[in-house]
């Protein structure tokens, strides 16, 4: 083997990229890391940690709003300490992620990356060399090709806010137009979600999706559905967005929600070979590139698989495995969960109940009005919705409610294992917990 400067380097040091990387090297092999911004991506930094952190005092103030006449009192959010809050969150994890990196002899190279052949990738001048090289540059937000495109912000810019606008226009119906507006709503914004089509979060239970956007706006969100933005302008000190047939809008602030796109332009793809798309970088089913030795992970892949934190962190452990000699097989992809966290919350793993519909697999609905332990804090507000085989095994399920996010995460080993009435039957709960109400619903 000819004399490369690391055994594996990764570019980008997200969750694509630390979670294999530590036990990497500490399975003996040499890892260098190159990171041109914090230490950690997207998630620990301006994403998942930050995001979670912004909504907890929104949730508390919706059991806090069910439990009116019992729990008593004013209560509002704070902004400004809602974003110092996070701030103390996230400030301090680039560093430790980075410790446990080092501490494991990982070494950080600190700039950007551009692969200039199959083995080197060159960092601000300087060649670096590897037998093998992981491409984990995730994603960015997309901005719009319009006039004026300039005066909107994105995800990152709206969690820093110290001030809240008192007008808020967000461009987009995903997940980060839905959870922001649902996070400004609730501490006093004015807030306006310009949708391009007539859905919004186009890949979860449409039924699910009109409960929340129902419940917003009955909050105050409005909705404007195939808004089609044409051009955002500023006069003063506000902003005005143009959409539809030369309908305005005048705001305070612009977020444009309007995607994520990976980050594939100007680190060398084309000079090397390595194949891509505008949904990514493409790869077979070892992870490997077009080059061979040349690997993706994370987000930036385009790949069926949902584009979130935990799929990037199994991917980074798969290729650990591979690079140090415990796996030879192609990666094999768990159930992966997704969640918006609106309030409620919608969660869904498996098989959606669309195909289920379709396929004619049995579909049971369970209200959340109806499940007693749902009613300790009166809630009221969404549904389950449970996918079973020929067999009664669970290989589907989604749901709209306070406790979405935990309840889909408690039914994961069934789907995943395939669990069988009897094997089901010998998982025992703590109770009374949301775990144990999900759990009996099998």
């Amino acid at each position: 083997m000819a004399d490369y400067d690391y055994d594996v380097l990764y570019l980008g040091c997200g969750h694509g990229t630390f979670d294999g990387a530590i036990p990497l090297a500490q399975s003996g092999k040499k890892v260098g890391v190159i990171e041109s911004r914090l230490i950690g991506g997207t998630c620990p930094n301006r994403g998942c940690n930050a995001k979670i952190t912004l909504d907890a005092p929104v949730k508390l103030t919706r059991a806090k709003e069910r439990l009116e006449g019992i729990v008593n009192g004013d209560w509002s959010l704070d902004w400004g300490q809602m974003v110092a809050q996070k701030q103390a969150v996230i400030d301090p994890l680039p560093n430790m992620i980075s410790g446990l990196l080092t501490g494991v002899g990982v070494q950080i190279i600190t700039g950007r990356g551009e692969l200039t052949d199959a083995h080197t990738i060159e960092v601000d001048g300087k060649p670096i060399t590897a037998d093998k090289l992981v491409i984990a540059t995730g994603l960015r937000p997309n901005k719009l090709a319009i006039p004026g495109t300039e005066l909107a912000h994105d995800s990152e810019d709206f969690m820093n806010l110290t001030t809240l606008p008192k007008r808020l226009a967000i461009v987009g119906s995903g997940y980060i137009s839905m959870e922001f507006a649902t996070m400004a709503n609730a501490a006093g914004a004015a807030v306006t979600v310009l949708m391009h089509g007539d859905r919004a979060l186009r890949q979860f239970h449409q039924p699910f999706v009109e409960t929340v956007i129902d419940d917003l706006t009955k909050r105050g969100v409005t909705f404007v559905k195939n808004a089609e933005v044409s051009e955002f302008a500023q006069s003063g000190d506000a902003y005005t967005v143009t959409y539809g047939d030369g309908q305005s809008l005048t705001v305070d602030w612009i977020l444009d929600a309007t995607g994520r796109i990976p980050n594939v332009e100007n680190i060398g793809l084309e000079t090397v070979g390595v194949a891509f798309n505008e949904h990514g970088i493409e790869v077979n089913n070892h992870l490997q590139t077009s080059v061979a030795n040349i690997y993706a992970s994370g987000d930036v892949i385009d790949k069926q698989q949902p584009k979130l934190t935990p799929t990037a962190i199994f991917e980074s452990v798969y290729l650990m495995q591979l690079f140090s000699g415990q796996t030879d097989q192609p990666i094999d992809y768990p159930a992966i969960p997704s969640t918006v966290f609106t309030s409620p919350r919608i969660a869904k793993v498996g098989e959606s109940v669309e195909t289920a519909e379709k396929k004619g697999d049995k579909v049971v609905t369970n209200q959340i009005k109806d499940d007693w332990y749902r009613q300790v804090d009166r809630q009221t507000l969404g549904a389950s919705k449970l996918v079973f085989d020929a067999d009664h095994k669970l290989i589907g399920a989604t749901e709209c409610s306070e406790e979405a996010d935990n309840a889909i995460d408690t039914l994961l080993p069934a789907i995943e294992f395939g669990l069988d009435a009897s094997q089901i039957g010998r998982i025992v709960h703590l109770f009374p917990t949301i775990a144990a109400s999900a759990w009996e619903k099998l």
